[in-house]
């Protein structure tokens, strides 16, 4: 498996053959240009997870990808082939498989409506587990090798992302939906996170394709 992280909610998965782009959102463009994708799956609606100035023409470019979304993403936006994916189903893709988990965005505020979110867990045989939450905190899959870490959000707390990680328990992990924060504040959560749980975090922003051991 090679993880690489784009930006904010961006990440380009490889692995058993196929290259799965997550959550192509508005506060990167690293995804931008993008080819030779099997899958591009979103996780929510919001724009920092989907741009919808930007993710028609990825599509347009990727003529043989799957394009998997949450259903709310369905509804909202017009894209080509979009397939919608709920929570407790998965999909499998030649030796990969893409499991949805959750179904609720965190709350915002009591004030605002909740929309949905599917948590997305990819898996294949002989390599690691990698789960992406989305923008929640809510579902805990078993046997994640690696986490992304939501480094904060406006729906978060850094005790709740704490509690998380140590419920997921996985070994490794890295920061992402870092967006919102500058160096002081990246720095904060990812130090914080690797001093009082197991998950031992990498930097990757702008590190490239990663090898989790």
């Amino acid at each position: 498996m090679q993880l690489t992280h784009l930006g904010h909610a961006a990440v380009l998965v490889e692995t058993a053959g196929v290259r799965i782009l997550l959550d192509p959102g508005n506060f990167s463009d690293a995804w931008h240009g993008l080819t030779d994708l099997d899958a591009i799956c979103i996780t929510h609606l919001h724009p920092d997870h989907i741009d919808p100035a930007q993710v028609p023409a990825l599509i347009a470019a990727n003529p043989g990808a799957r394009v998997l979304v949450e259903p709310g993403v369905a509804t909202t936006y017009a894209l080509d082939r979009a397939e919608s994916i709920t929570a407790d189903t998965s999909v499998r893709m030649g030796g990969l498989t893409i499991a949805a988990v959750g179904g609720l965005h965190a709350v915002i505020h009591r004030d605002i409506p909740q929309i949905g979110n599917v948590g997305l867990v990819l898996s294949a045989e002989g390599e690691p587990t990698f789960f992406h939450p989305g923008d929640s905190l809510a579902a805990v899959p078993s046997g994640v090798d690696v986490l992304g870490v939501p480094a904060y959000g406006p729906w978060a707390a850094m005790k709740e992302t704490v509690d998380f990680v140590r419920d997921v328990g996985a070994p490794q992990g890295f920061c992402i939906h870092e967006g919102l924060l500058n160096e002081r504040g990246w720095a904060l959560a990812f130090n914080r996170i690797n001093e009082i749980t197991v998950t031992r975090l990498v930097d990757l922003r702008g590190a490239g394709a990663w090898t989790p051991a």
